[in-house]
């Protein structure tokens, strides 16, 4: 996910927010109407070995305006000139689709991590394991969020999550302390819920952003994206639903994206919301605002939470064997120890490798707690590879459906299932 996960994603992380499924419709129609284009011009890696071309979905600071840095620096390191572009998110994936499909992607791209085994399905990558690349020293899940068919195809140099911010002022004016569990988390929204502000505040957008939001509390209660109408799934979208319809939440969830979540915290409009360490410099550039972050709430004290990954991969398209082992080479100077710790710092993301991040978390309590819920979280692509955009949009519906339209959490459900078996 980026940033701001506009995505599906970060899940920007990625992080306005598109569906991977609309992405993919709309990939078809590209293939079918425009052009394909093989030149550095169009994003395609033809031309010398001494110029490679990069592209990315970056259109918010800090990322679009350190990526470049962090690029000439590794450039530099292996002797060639990077060509950075930067596209519309909606616009990324199905460029890439188009590229892919007449062999001329870029040499790198950094694409969202569920996008990614859609995108190795074409044969269009490399294939970063056969290049010898290692992923010795990163989150286990980290490295699955990037392989397709038993092979690596992208590899992130730091991630993104969800954690819950917290308004300190409001709660200790209150007595109370950060919710830990899914009753805690209930009885603090109601109680904290008072005139214009609300106790909680998350993205219930119908795309792949509210189902990135939605799915910490729905692993996390035990729910399987195989089997979306299950107990544990109906379990949590009713906690969702009992938000809303208490008025500890606002009805607008459902049209609010991440950042508008991030907005409505700030201006002091929530008392606590869910969102991702991307919010950061925002925040913490409004003086007025006092905020603490801890980990999702979980159904029971025994219970730990389970966070989608966020962020984005770094990937090397076929072209000729100089090319790509420039373009390797890069990849492997892009998730070295310094580089990869200094743009998860300007990024605000967590490291891929575990000692990094525990450096960061030791360095930096803001992102102790994402950094803590790293340890269990999990690929978005992990039980259903490909198929995974097709039911995301599917989730996002019924939480559509059971905020929005007053469907029952196991209608809802029960229509998703139907839908992503179709």
């Amino acid at each position: 996910m980026s940033r701001t996960v506009r995505l599906p994603r970060t899940s920007r992380a990625s992080a306005g927010p598109g569906t991977l499924a609309a992405l993919t419709a709309a990939a078809a129609l590209v293939l079918t109407a425009c052009g394909t284009g093989t030149g550095t011009g169009s994003g395609g890696s033809g031309g010398g070995s001494d110029t490679l071309t990069e592209i990315d979905y970056y259109d918010a600071a800090p990322q679009n305006t350190q990526l470049p840095a962090i690029l000439d620096e590794c450039g530099k390191q292996v002797g060639v000139t990077i060509k950075h572009q930067q596209v519309p998110r909606a616009q990324f994936l199905p460029r890439l689709l188009q590229q892919a499909s007449a062999r001329s992607l870029p040499d790198l791209a950094l694409v969202d991590n569920p996008d990614l085994q859609q995108l190795a399905a074409t044969g269009g990558l490399v294939s970063l394991s056969k290049a010898g690349l290692s992923t010795a020293g990163l989150y286990p899940s980290i490295v699955q969020a990037g392989q397709y068919q038993g092979q690596t195809y992208g590899i992130a140099p730091g991630v993104n999550g969800l954690a819950l911010y917290y308004n300190t002022d409001v709660f200790k004016a209150a007595g109370l302390t950060p919710p830990k569990t899914w009753d805690e988390l209930t009885s603090d929204a109601r109680k904290l819920t008072h005139g214009s502000r609300y106790g909680v505040a998350f993205s219930a957008v119908g795309t792949e952003e509210g189902a990135f939001q939605f799915e910490p509390f729905f692993w996390t209660a035990g729910a399987d994206l195989k089997k979306l109408d299950s107990p544990q799934a109906e379990q949590a979208l009713t906690l969702w639903q009992k938000l809303v319809s208490a008025g500890s939440a606002s009805k607008s969830v459902v049209t609010w994206t991440q950042a508008d979540v991030n907005d409505q915290f700030g201006a002091g409009n929530a008392a606590m919301m869910v969102n991702g360490p991307w919010q950061l410099p925002t925040l913490d550039a409004n003086k007025k605002l006092h905020f603490g972050i801890v980990p999702i709430p979980v159904p029971n004290a025994a219970a730990k939470p389970v966070t989608p990954l966020g962020g984005e991969t770094w990937t090397v398209g076929h072209s000729n064997a100089a090319r790509e082992a420039k373009a390797v080479k890069v990849v492997k100077c892009l998730l070295g120890h310094d580089e990869s710790a200094k743009w998860s710092k300007d990024a605000g993301y967590i490291p891929s490798n575990q000692q990094a991040a525990a450096q960061l978390a030791q360095s930096d309590p803001q992102m102790a707690a994402f950094v803590q819920e790293i340890g269990t979280a999990k690929a978005r692509t992990t039980e259903l590879g490909t198929g995974y955009p097709k039911v995301s949009q599917a989730l996002a519906d019924a939480i559509q459906a059971a905020l929005a339209g007053g469907t029952s959490p196991a209608s809802a459900l029960s229509q998703a299932q139907r839908t992503a078996q179709n």
